[in-house]
């Protein structure tokens, strides 16, 4: 896949023979055919440690370690990008395991991946193996944060480890940088993912530290916010930040947990919550469109539930 870098916003460095730009600045992701829109595919939770007693040589057992499973869905898949929503290596997102788990899994599509760090990529230091996996495709690694194009679409990368970046408030400096990426990618069609979600039914909950982000993109007319963290697949109604539904200026929201590693139980439904499924590992594909989009939920091989749609742009 070519990768055409627009004019920087702030510091570019050269890392062996390529001009890499950093976090602050937006890239051209070109479609992986130009006569076709762009399908993008994302999950998050992925890669079992290979120390899992349900590893199994990389293959996994009946419930857990599905990562080799799910990589099928996305291998010669005909893609313009794949997005990690966070959690891609189990449980502390060393090297090693890096190599043994995702590597032959997921990795094999990484040079169309753009990920989402997740907070067991933060059980290392600094999630310093895992910038080392990605180099310049996770942005920088004191931020982790960075956004580009696809098509007639903006994409926005976010770091949900507020701790680790200072903060994810409004004034935050991620949400600083939020602001003015919007201001200067007046889009007709945006999306933005990050590993923990603002609204699930899932264990994990609903995460109001978010909420910056969330007044932010909706302020802007973004469409789409995709999210992993709770290990299940969850989709809302278009909604406000103060979750009320909104069929003309909301947000959809995907929480898309089912890389592999594990299935977790819903626990509150909450309001707007359309679509739920804790039994299926997967992906979420999106075809974007120049003025709207398609989804559809991709099980893995065996397994029936799906979940298909399409919405227009703000």
């Amino acid at each position: 896949m070519n990768i055409r870098f627009l004019a920087p916003v702030s510091l570019a460095i050269s890392l062996s023979s390529f001009s890499y730009i950093l976090a602050t600045q937006s890239q051209q992701v070109k479609p992986a055919k130009a006569s076709k829109d762009p399908i993008i595919a994302a999950a998050g939770d992925i890669a079992c440690a290979p120390t899992s007693p349900n590893y199994n040589r990389g293959n996994g057992t009946a419930d857990a370690c599905h990562m080799k499973a799910t990589s099928n869905l996305i291998v010669n898949a005909d893609l313009a990008v794949v997005l990690p929503l966070g959690d891609i290596q189990y449980e502390t997102g060393t090297a090693s395991a890096f190599q043994q788990s995702y590597n032959p899994t997921w990795g094999r599509v990484k040079s169309i991946t753009r990920p989402a760090v997740g907070n067991h990529e933060y059980a290392t230091t600094g999630a310093k193996d895992y910038y080392s996996y990605f180099g310049a495709a996770a942005g920088d690694s004191s931020k982790g944060y960075y956004s580009y194009n696809i098509g007639k679409w903006h994409i926005i990368a976010l770091n949900s480890n507020c701790s680790k970046v200072g903060g994810c408030g409004a004034g935050s400096p991620q949400e600083q940088w939020l602001q003015a990426d919007l201001k200067a990618h007046p889009s007709a069609c945006t999306l933005a993912y990050w590993h923990h979600p603002r609204f699930s039914s899932g264990e994990h909950g609903s995460d109001s530290n978010y909420d910056a982000f969330w007044q932010d993109l909706y302020a802007s007319g973004a469409e789409i916010v995709l999210n992993g963290h709770d290990h299940d697949y969850e989709r809302f109604a278009p909604q406000s930040p103060s979750a009320k539904v909104d069929e003309k200026r909301g947000i959809r929201q995907f929480v898309v947990g089912t890389g592999g590693k594990n299935h977790y139980h819903f626990v509150s439904n909450q309001p707007n919550s359309q679509v739920r499924n804790s039994d299926t590992y997967g992906v979420l594909k999106l075809t974007l469109h120049p003025q709207n989009y398609t989804w559809e939920f991709v099980p893995e091989a065996g397994k029936t539930f799906t979940d298909k749609g399409s919405d227009s742009c703000h």
